[in-house]
């Protein structure tokens, strides 16, 4: 069955939804009930045996590349340090179309948000390689 990657973003996707605030604007309470969606999604998928791994990410972090033999590692905040926040976390499913790696997606955008209505966030799918990909000629 073909993998595919659910990446959600901090800032939205092709259009930002009207409606969603940004996740340091909501209660306790609200942050709660998004984190148990995400849960609930990850349950439903192990019991289909479409589920691989999840993750949330922290909007910081470091770019590092190799320094050379005998050098430190070489670290930045990145060559585009304003869109480095953009990967929230993702989800990785095992399933047997494209088509339902798309119902999945659609299922996690209604995520609750703020005052606990649902998002409707872009979700972004992505095939996972599994051969290397063919030479551009």
């Amino acid at each position: 069955m073909p993998k595919y990657l659910l990446l959600k973003n901090y800032t939205g996707g092709p259009e930002r939804h009207p409606n969603f605030a940004p996740m340091s604007e909501w209660t306790e309470d609200e942050i709660t009930a998004h984190l148990a969606f995400q849960r609930h999604v990850g349950e439903l998928l192990r019991e289909r045996g479409e589920f691989v791994d999840v993750q949330a990410l922290s909007p910081e972090g470091t770019y590092v590349r190799y320094g050379g033999p005998g050098a430190a590692p070489v670290t930045t905040d990145g060559p585009f340090p304003e869109t480095k926040e953009l990967a929230a976390g993702w989800f990785m499913i095992d399933v047997e179309s494209e088509a339902r790696a798309y119902e999945i997606a659609a299922y996690l955008s209604s995520a609750p948000g703020k005052d606990g209505q649902p998002i409707y966030e872009w979700i972004e799918v992505r095939p996972v390689l599994s051969d290397a990909p063919a030479a551009v000629e």
